[in-house]
């Protein structure tokens, strides 16, 4: 039983020319900047700054954001030299197969749909209770849910994952087109909040920058909300200093996540080898901006402490405190037209990566045809809509959402391994981008990201290893004995198929 068998490159590049199987080329640079902003840059820009500054870094929460921003770029450059060497739909599951195995390619692709899956459906939910909000802010009364039947339903899920499942089905190029619109908008909005919130700031809410470190005052200490590290250490968990501008930077890596999602587009992208590096980066340096402006407005409105004293502390907050209550309305506007972009990108990854998976057998086949007039994986799309809309619309999934974080984490410590494993393997290949340095870069990338994950609650890392023992019950059950691959080297047939990689 070969559970490390490796899928070469040009058998990769091969499959996704395959009749019935294959996607257009159509995105740019810009549709990848943009992608990328429209994926990072959600409601969160307005909530997760203020959170992380009250409960864990205090006005340093900018060095947390600089840290996780890093922590992304070392990964991304690894995803950019992996997505010009193989630049077909999968993103990280696909690199994997062509380094480590099936197996661990397996592992990573079951994480990645864990990744997008859970925050595709905790964002559609938060942006139904959102809608709801700016409609009660302008005096229209709706509620986010209603009761049928004993169950609650959020209607406002329902409504955007099915009107953007239609718009990928139709195509990329006018998918792209509208994401293109909506966060041009959303990015003014984000401007001026930051322009007008300058106005209010006080330098001596900056003092001091770093907090003096101080035992967490969360009362519930239980094992299970514990970072993972401190309950393997028996450390106590703190606030402030520097474990808590690490512990800010674990939270706040949630900004970031969108970035591998931007790699699932290779096989749709005009001119990849070129068109990937600048469209990732472009994109990640607007979004670490505005993330460090928005936190260097919002510590510098108010206190942290003012901040931490708050149930929920957010950009709405800070501007509360100041008594700019009309700002209210506009961030709310802005949060509403942030999600609704990243939902549509993460729809849109999440039907590639069950492609990838399902066009090497690992997942049926079926799943992975695309259709004649558009094509685009129709059938995989719908499945995949109609799956969050679920979550989204009848449960409490929520509450798994920092699922989100150690799904991406897990996926970048692959991929930062699976560069060194790939250029000692094929010292062959040239790709256009190399990230530099040697294998100095992604041996830190990888470091850095399990450490962060290491930085995850205790029970975030029990439901991680139940989502992998799920995943490999079904990986032994079905997706190893239908592997076209294995089936392949069963029947003797080479699975090395001669292709031009220049």
């Amino acid at each position: 039983m070969n559970l490390f068998r490796t899928k070469s490159i040009e058998r990769s590049l091969a499959d996704a020319d395959e009749p019935g199987h294959s996607l257009k080329r159509t995105l740019s640079t810009w549709d990848l900047m943009i992608m990328g902003i429209a994926v990072a840059v959600g409601a969160g820009i307005f909530s997760v700054g203020a959170k992380a500054a009250a409960d864990y870094a205090g006005p340093a929460v900018t060095i947390s954001f600089i840290l996780a921003a890093v922590t992304c770029a070392l990964a991304i450059m690894c995803y950019a030299e992996f997505a010009t060497a193989i630049p077909v739909t999968g993103s990280a599951y696909v690199f994997t197969y062509a380094t480590v195995g099936e197996l661990l390619a397996w592992i990573i692709g079951w994480n990645l749909i864990l990744e997008l899956l859970m925050a595709a459906s905790v964002i559609a939910k938060y942006w139904g209770v959102y809608l709801s909000n700016f409609l009660s802010a302008v005096n229209i009364h709706v509620p986010s849910n209603f009761a049928v039947g004993g169950v609650h339903v959020y209607w406002g899920p329902l409504i955007v994952v099915a009107a953007f499942t239609v718009v990928l089905v139709i195509g990329t190029k006018l998918s792209a087109r509208i994401n293109n619109v909506f966060t041009m908008i959303k990015i003014g909005i984000v401007l001026f909040v930051i322009v007008v919130g300058f106005f209010y700031v006080k330098a001596e809410n900056y003092s001091p920058f770093i907090p003096a470190s101080r035992p967490s005052e969360v009362t519930d200490v239980a094992w299970q909300h514990q970072p993972f590290i401190s309950l393997l250490t028996g450390g106590e968990p703190a606030m402030y200093g520097f474990a808590g501008i690490i512990s800010g930077a674990a939270l706040v890596f949630f900004a970031f996540i969108g970035f591998d999602v931007v790699a699932t587009s290779a096989e749709e992208v005009k001119n990849p080898s070129k068109t990937l590096p600048r469209g990732i980066f472009a994109g990640l340096a607007v979004v670490t901006v505005l993330y460090i402006l928005v936190t260097l407005a919002v510590t510098g409105m108010v206190s942290y402490k003012d901040l931490a004293a708050q149930p929920d502390p957010s950009l709405s907050t800070a501007f509360a405190l100041v008594g700019a209550d009309w700002a209210v309305v506009i961030i709310s506007i802005g949060s509403l037209i942030g999600l609704t972009t990243v939902i549509m990108v993460l729809l849109m990854g999440l039907a590639r990566v069950t492609m990838a998976m399902s066009r090497d057998g690992l997942l049926p086949r079926g799943l992975s045809r695309t259709s004649d007039k558009h094509a685009t994986p129709a059938r995989t799309q719908i499945m995949c809509g109609a799956l969050v809309a679920i979550l989204a619309g009848f449960t409490p999934v929520e509450l798994l959402s920092e699922m989100i974080n150690i799904g991406t984490l897990s996926a970048f410590v692959m991929v930062s391994i699976g560069i060194m494993v790939l250029r000692h393997k094929r010292p062959d290949l040239k790709p256009a981008f190399r990230v530099p340095f040697g294998p100095v870069i992604p041996s830190l990338s990888a470091l850095l990201c399990i450490y962060l994950m290491f930085n995850l609650a205790t029970l975030t890392w029990v439901f991680f290893a139940i989502w992998l023992a799920v995943g490999l019950v079904f990986y032994f059950s079905y997706g190893h004995w239908n592997s076209r691959l294995r089936r392949e080297e069963a029947a003797g047939i080479a699975t090395s198929i001669p292709r031009n990689l220049s």
